[in-house]
């Protein structure tokens, strides 16, 4: 994992492709999705960047690769239709959801594949009120889309850390910052995954990391530190993906110095599908709503008030908003990535 051959950078629709035959998982199963259902727009936003080492989503077909109790595991999930019996029976049906799995872990990955794939997820409280109230065209976004679940993959402290990574820098930052992490410091996804896919480290593997190497990945002593205390609470934080919603993991997870209220919105819209956490503090978010709702910008109190009569489904107003394709008015240069790197 630490050579420095340099490879060449794979085409985007080779990110998808297995190394190895995939007919032979250690487990596997069947989840019937809801009609419409996407793949791509549920599973997308666990995706960091085209090259993430650990997560790839396509429209038909996503590869999960992460650690479980039991070990490590490589998810294959794939949509296709139902079978024509079941389809001719219930015209309405969604399609198929295979979910394959490899490695030690397997067995625990395909049981928590449907409340990833959203299947905790019930928009019937949205559709039935504050829906509504949407402006006509983001209102169409969820007509367009009623497939769109919001996932849960219960993995908390998994999650944290890309979340961590984004605090405070650009995208490409963060990005590079996971890729460099988990690609060289990960374990090898176990079955067929596609080609550098890896099992992120663990809390005892970031915690031997040295300094030299947060310095090539351009992480800050601040990100890097609330990493690292993460890390000593790692068995703790993963209990909270155990919580319900009503017992407010958000504010436990706060109580590790580093992690405020952007931090755990992030992470819990991600570990427990959660339809109602805003990520206040985000250096776009509070300008985009404003635009989109507005036609101006809009600071953080400002957002808050304007997504007031959502409460409850505040998440997903902000999720069919991204997948209407509006773009707020850009001014100025864009933000120059900080390298963190000593001289």
């Amino acid at each position: 994992m630490t050579s420095s051959t340099r490879r060449a950078p794979l085409a985007g629709a080779d990110l998808l492709v297995p190394t190895g035959p995939v007919d032979a998982p250690d487990a596997e199963a069947r989840w019937d999705a809801p009609p419409g259902f996407e793949l791509r727009s549920t599973l997308g936003v666990l995706q960091r960047g085209t090259h993430d080492p650990c997560t790839r989503v396509g429209a038909d077909r996503a590869w999960l690769c992460f650690a479980t109790e039991d070990g490590p595991a490589t998810l294959l999930a794939t949509t296709g239709p139902a079978p024509a019996g079941e389809t001719a029976d219930h015209p309405a049906a969604g399609p198929a959801v295979r979910l394959r799995a490899w490695g030690p872990g397997a067995a625990s990955a395909i049981a928590t594949g449907p409340a990833l794939l959203g299947a905790g997820d019930d928009w019937s409280g949205f559709d039935a009120g504050p829906r509504a109230l949407l402006p006509g065209w983001i209102a169409e976004a969820r007509r367009r889309h009623p497939g769109l679940r919001l996932p849960s993959t219960g993995r908390v402290f998994d999650v944290l850390v890309p979340v961590v990574l984004e605090q405070k820098v650009t995208t490409i930052e963060a990005r590079h910052a996971w890729r460099y992490l988990a690609s060289r410091f990960g374990e090898p996804a176990p079955g067929p995954a596609p080609a550098r896919m890896a099992i992120a480290p663990g809390p005892h593997r970031l915690r031997r990391i040295g300094g030299w190497d947060w310095h090539g990945a351009r992480v800050d002593d601040s990100r890097r530190r609330t990493i690292l205390r993460a890390a000593e609470a790692a068995s703790g934080i993963n209990r909270l993906g155990a919580l319900a919603l009503g017992e407010d993991p958000g504010r436990k997870l706060q109580s590790i110095p580093g992690i405020g209220p952007w931090t755990a919105a992030e992470t819990l819209q991600r570990t427990h599908g959660h339809p109602d956490a805003v990520s206040v503090g985000d250096f776009h978010l509070a300008s985009y709503i404003g635009h989109a709702l507005t036609g101006r910008a809009a600071d953080d109190a400002g957002m808050l008030e304007l997504l007031a009569p959502y409460a409850g489904h505040r998440q997903r107003v902000v999720r069919l908003l991204g997948l209407t394709g509006f773009r707020k008015p850009a001014f100025g240069p864009r933000l120059a990535p900080l390298d963190h790197r000593g001289r």
